[in-house]
């Protein structure tokens, strides 16, 4: 029996068909530059791999443009999380 697997914007809510060739995935995650240092934020962005989008914590994205709203709600939370509603609670 086949199964289909289907996945999503996780900004914009676009499907993600065989032919989307620009899809990324993202992580927020913390992370110490150097030994014993405090921990810093960290957003990744790495090209579709899918294997990797199985994982919990990583962020669909169809695009540029979603890369860059993501990217942006994350700065605007100092960093601390990856928030996927909108200004307007959607």
């Amino acid at each position: 029996m086949a199964f289909t697997e289907t996945f999503h914007c996780d900004v914009c809510g676009k499907e993600k068909s065989e032919e989307s060739a620009d899809w990324w995935l993202a992580w927020a995650e913390r992370f110490s530059p150097l030994p014993d240092g405090d921990t810093l934020p960290q957003l990744r962005v790495v090209p579709w791999n899918l294997l990797l989008s199985h994982d919990a914590q990583a962020r669909h994205l169809c695009g540029a443009r979603c890369a860059q709203t993501l990217m942006d709600r994350w700065m605007t939370s100092g960093g601390e999380s990856i928030e996927l509603k909108g200004p307007d609670g959607n």
